[in-house]
């Protein structure tokens, strides 16, 4: 029985390496190129979102102080985080992200001993900063007002829906909830993001950004949350590509005619 030589199962590998990896490589440079042709503030939506005004320095705001007190007098106020002041549907309001819960200090258990933890839950209370009052999260009304406000030439609402979650391959995963997904026929058949909690807007999302996210999909191979570029199908991929070009060049050096020419020229001269 005649042993195949190493040139056949390099040859082998090799096709069969690239059979099993040309269609990731592909999608990696269409990917690719469509990565580099796009500019990547269009593809966040920049050029759809209008120029926000500031607040002018005549404006009559109460102090945060008292949006606080009114918290402790609740008793749901245990330590704040932030005092932002935010613009609601053309109202100025202060958004006060604050804990609530008992807090247990390093080193100070409920028994006094131990590393201890903390229970504490951040929330979010906003507050007409004119008066004071408290405001509650958004209505589906309010959030339209929002959203066009942060839309360059808004135009006809397709469709408002209210979030309570959000998966790994949502166009709004990994932000607050609850939120509001407003959506525009145009520009760009634009869907705008508004969290319902802290009254603000969040993300814009448009047919390039989704092109965008599904390429970016298919080139970490990250299909369960999209975002992860070191999961371990990747790590794969890469490691057979590496050894798809060492056996392309192992497979040249061993079947190339100049090759051989000079290692006979050695032989004979030896």
């Amino acid at each position: 029985m005649k042993l195949k030589s190493n040139h056949y199962y390099i040859r082998k590998s090799h096709r069969f390496l690239g059979l099993l990896l040309g269609v990731q490589f592909f999608l990696w440079t269409l990917g690719g190129l469509y990565f580099s042709w796009n500019d990547l503030d269009k593809v966040h939506g920049d050029h759809l979102r209008a120029e926000r005004g500031h607040f002018p320095a005549s404006l009559s705001l109460v102090s945060p102080q008292v949006v606080l007190d009114k918290l402790k007098a609740s008793g749901g106020l245990d330590s704040v985080q932030s005092v932002q002041l935010v613009e609601i549907a053309g109202v100025p309001a202060y958004q006060v992200r604050y804990f609530s819960g008992a807090v247990v200090h390093a080193g100070q258990e409920a028994s006094g001993h131990g590393s201890g933890h903390t229970s504490a839950s951040l929330k979010v209370q906003l507050a007409n900063a004119e008066s004071g009052e408290f405001l509650q999260p958004l209505t589906k009304e309010e959030a339209i007002l929002v959203a066009k406000g942060h839309v360059t030439t808004p135009q006809q609402v397709e469709g408002v829906e209210y979030l309570t979650e959000a998966g790994g391959h949502h166009e709004y995963r990994g932000k607050p909830l609850p939120a509001w997904a407003v959506t525009f026929s145009q520009p760009g058949n634009c869907t705008v993001y508004v969290s319902a909690e802290l009254g603000t807007f969040q993300a814009i999302r448009h047919n390039q950004w989704r092109v965008f996210d599904f390429l970016w999909m298919l080139h970490t191979m990250d299909y369960a949350g999209r975002d992860n570029f070191g999961n371990v199908l990747l790590k794969v991929f890469s490691i057979f590509g590496l050894f798809t070009v060492i056996s392309g060049f192992v497979l040249y050096f061993v079947s190339s005619p100049s090759v051989r020419k000079v290692k006979k020229g050695t032989l004979k001269a030896n």
